[in-house]
């Protein structure tokens, strides 16, 4: 492949790239940097590199690697979501990886902007208790859900019935990620562009908030609205 590129360059420069349309281009450019990603980790016996390229059509599209049964690696978007009163919200949307754990100081800050104030309690999962989000939460007044710190206290079993209570109340959050994707399709976005792509996703969370505060409407009309035969 390398030798093709030199060789196309050589064709280039005698004739011109105006011979080429902007899709080739940018084809072009994607094909020589995939081969020298390629080239590096064969030097370096590596199987990996930053910003790897496994697609010629999608170049944006990252492996994320799940370690789920069946299915080690998954390809496309990675969104952080979160509900406030019932209502879904993307705190983060990439391509890339990232940590979970790095987007609650700016999502409670988010909050704050939003509502003024900041929550009382973030019920999250165990990947955002690092130590900057607990020196954070604890500056700022709020409890984030799970075991405290050190020994158990005189309050051990309060604390746990606490606990227990934040993780069944957590379970909306997993319950929003099936639904999105078992009901409104999140996990089959097929669009081409990354742009597009990721607005896609968001109206698939915006259908996804007016069709379950639609139900609830209708649960609260026919409890106090409708009168039984």
């Amino acid at each position: 492949m390398k030798g093709n590129i030199e060789t196309i360059e050589e064709l280039r420069t005698q004739i011109g790239t105006e011979v080429l349309s902007k899709k080739r281009l940018d084809r072009l450019e994607i094909i020589r940097e995939l081969t020298l990603q390629q080239e590096a980790m064969y030097k370096n016996r590596e199987n990996k590199c930053d910003n790897r390229i496994v697609s010629l059509r999608q170049p944006h599209i990252r492996p994320i690697v799940r370690g789920k049964a069946g299915k080690r690696y998954e390809f496309g978007q990675k969104l952080a979501l979160s509900v406030v009163n019932g209502y879904t919200f993307i705190e983060r949307q990439s391509f890339d990886n990232f940590n979970e754990g790095i987007t609650l100081i700016e999502s409670v800050e988010r909050y704050k902007a939003l509502h003024g104030c900041y929550p009382e309690v973030v019920q999250a999962d165990q990947i955002y208790r690092n130590r900057d989000n607990l020196a954070y939460c604890k500056k700022h007044g709020i409890r984030l859900s799970g075991p405290k710190l050190g020994r158990p206290g005189k309050d051990a079993d309060r604390d746990r019935k606490l606990e227990y209570r934040d993780r069944c109340e957590r379970n909306i959050i997993e319950g929003r990620n099936g639904m999105s994707k078992r009901r409104f399709g999140l996990d089959l976005i097929m669009a081409y562009l990354p742009e597009t792509a990721a607005t896609e996703a968001a109206l698939q969370v915006l259908c996804m908030n007016v069709r379950i505060r639609f139900l609830w409407w209708l649960f609260l009309a026919g409890r106090f609205f409708l009168v039984p035969t």
